[in-house]
């Protein structure tokens, strides 16, 4: 069975016009969240917070646009669509960023990197948290964003998957300062642009990414015959195509830099368990380089409202409403396994993330998208600690 498998599900379908009700409530709750923040001073960067996490759960939750499936997908099935979905969020938001840093800093060939992108150090490092983060998505079913907007649907496994990245972003603490002292004080941080201009940069991470899609496309199966649906249907209820959600992720995440900041979901995570370990005198007395470095800060928390934790809850919310229109919210008790795979596939996503300054989304997804060598470095590692623990966990009849 898979990390993700069905436990025992509860009795709460109801109609569709009870789920639709529902739906707009949740709705309209954010939207009137989101208009009484920005009438607070300083709140119009929180309400932007909301709603890009809103519009991010709905896009992940109809696309079920998720880093994990789309490579497990290709790997055990043949079915190279859910990858090409990824490298056209990649594309599209490359382009996106490469206007958006060349209107803020003209001439990146400075010392200067742009201000909040992800771009982190490479080496050792990076990839073993890569690895980590890999292995972990295989064992739990997903990656981060993805247990998020499945807590949405109920996920039984979702919760302590999540519970497990922070106990292993507690761990990543607590092991930082041999990590930073053995390697990362020197590593370098290579942002493209710095070196190639914005053009060629570009123009380089594009061909890449072709490169990538080009053998996935030849393994593109038939199309299917177009079939008749109502708009209704077609966007509430029916599977968006992965590479509409792809080109909706890249824009989003534009988007989000222009007025926030780039995409990421475990600033919060981590924020907050930084904040619970100091409590319980679990940190080292000094967490060496930490705050210098890019990437999903892991500041501790004196706010009740801050903007990352505002776009996960955003996220999940969003999701649970388009997963109650589209008969997708099924939540179920779970079974001890998934219990333990959760919360152990969690801790390695917890760790993997907070060693390499971010997850699928801020380290990958913004990494790259912001000219970033981490970016590369991180998804090349991720992706093949995935494959390894899935094809292992398949030999020994341990994941689906």
């Amino acid at each position: 069975m898979s990390a993700s498998g069905a436990g025992r599900a509860l009795p709460v379908q109801a109609a569709l016009p009870v789920r639709a009700v529902l739906a707009a409530l949740i709705a309209a709750g954010l939207a009137a969240a989101s208009w009484r923040l920005s009438g607070e001073p300083g709140g119009t960067r929180l309400a932007l917070s909301l709603v890009f996490g809103a519009l991010f759960g709905l896009v992940l939750q109809r696309s079920r646009f998720c880093f994990y499936c789309q490579w497990r997908d290709y790997l055990v099935v043949g079915d190279p669509r859910g990858m090409l979905g990824i490298l056209a969020a990649l594309a599209a938001g490359a382009a996106g960023y490469a206007v958006v840093l060349g209107a803020w800093m003209p001439d990146p060939s400075g010392t200067r990197l742009p201000p909040d992108a992800h771009i982190g150090p490479v080496g050792p490092v990076l990839a073993l948290a890569g690895l980590a983060f890999g292995a972990g998505m295989a064992v739990s079913g997903s990656c981060i964003s993805a247990h998020l907007y499945r807590l949405g649907e109920g996920s039984p496994t979702a919760p302590f998957a999540l519970l497990g990245t922070g106990l292993g972003f507690a761990l990543g603490f607590a092991s930082w300062n041999p990590l930073y002292l053995a390697s990362l004080f020197e590593a370098p941080v290579l942002w493209l642009p710095r070196h190639l201009g914005y053009g060629f940069s570009l123009a380089l991470t594009l061909a890449l990414l072709a490169a990538l899609a080009w053998p996935l496309l030849r393994r593109l199966p038939e199309p299917e015959a177009p079939t008749r649906r109502d708009p209704f249907h077609a966007v509430f209820v029916a599977r968006w195509p992965v590479w509409l959600g792809g080109l909706a992720v890249g824009a989003l995440g534009t988007l989000a830099y222009l007025r926030v900041g780039p995409l990421g979901v475990t600033a919060e995570i981590g924020g907050r368990s930084r904040q619970a370990a100091g409590a319980l005198g679990l940190l080292p007395d000094r967490l060496e380089g930490l705050d210098t470095f890019r990437g999903c800060a892991t500041a501790v928390r004196d706010a009740l409202l801050t903007p990352n934790g505002l776009f996960i809850g955003g996220l999940v919310l969003a999701a649970l409403a388009a997963a109650l229109v589209a008969g997708q919210f099924r939540p179920a008790l779970p079974t001890r396994g998934q219990v333990v795979r959760g919360l152990s596939g969690g801790v390695l996503l917890g760790w993997g993330a907070m060693t390499g300054l971010g997850c699928s989304v801020g380290t990958l997804l913004s990494g790259i998208m912001a000219g970033a060598v981490s970016g590369w470095v991180f998804g090349l590692a991720m992706f093949t600690g995935a494959a390894g623990t899935l094809w292992l966990g398949r030999r020994l009849g341990r994941l689906a």
